[in-house]
């Protein structure tokens, strides 16, 4: 696991067995994630998305505490993973890194509660695959639109971007942080002393 530029972000690059038959990989490890992040991942839902080329999901990201901290990979096709610095007061604030995640390299990123996550498909049918420390709540449930220019992520310029209703209508950044659906560093630096704390008990 190799953390990104942003604090609680990280890419897992497995080493991947390849023969005549076909090849193997171990995509999540326990103990090497727990030596990384400081804790288990504590799993409540396991989801799974297929998108055509082109399909835009997220930016998404829900209210800390608790938070869904989320360990992503793709199973087939291609796409594009963003993960974005939404968090108030933290020194890397509004910025973004991307990770290619395929079926070739079988990377998977792994970003911790009060990030924000969207990716592009590459490729049709493209299946991706979370797991996530939190089940889904609505109510707790918020998004930026991942077109915002003051983000400016750097999506594919040949692919038309396709976005639900929903994260079309997202707000801005600023106005996100306006409304106050932002979380903010503090909170999220205390969740995770409380993770680590709770850990080594």
């Amino acid at each position: 696991m190799t953390p990104l530029a942003i604090s609680g972000a990280w890419m897992v690059e497995p080493n991947v067995l390849s023969d005549s038959r076909g090849n193997f990989h171990e995509w999540f490890r326990g103990p090497e994630f727990r030596e990384a992040v400081g804790y288990q991942l504590s799993l409540a839902q396991a989801n799974c998305s297929v998108s055509k080329r082109g399909t835009l999901r997220g930016i998404h990201f829900a209210n800390v505490p608790p938070g869904q901290a989320k360990y992503v990979k793709c199973l087939r096709g291609a796409v594009l993973d963003v993960i974005v610095d939404v968090r108030t007061g933290s020194p890397t604030y509004k910025q973004w890194n991307s990770v290619r995640l395929d079926d070739h390299n079988h990377r998977a990123v792994y970003l911790s509660e009060g990030l924000g996550h969207a990716f592009m498909a590459l490729t049709d049918d493209a299946m991706v695959i979370y797991l996530c420390s939190e089940s889904y709540a609505p109510q707790r449930e918020h998004g930026t639109n991942p077109l915002d220019p003051e983000l400016a992520i750097a999506w594919p310029e040949s692919i038309e971007p396709l976005l639900s209703d929903k994260d079309a209508a997202a707000p801005s950044m600023v106005e996100a942080e306006r409304q106050g659906l932002l979380p903010s560093y503090a909170e999220c630096v205390a969740l995770d002393d409380m993770l680590r704390t709770r850990e080594a008990l």
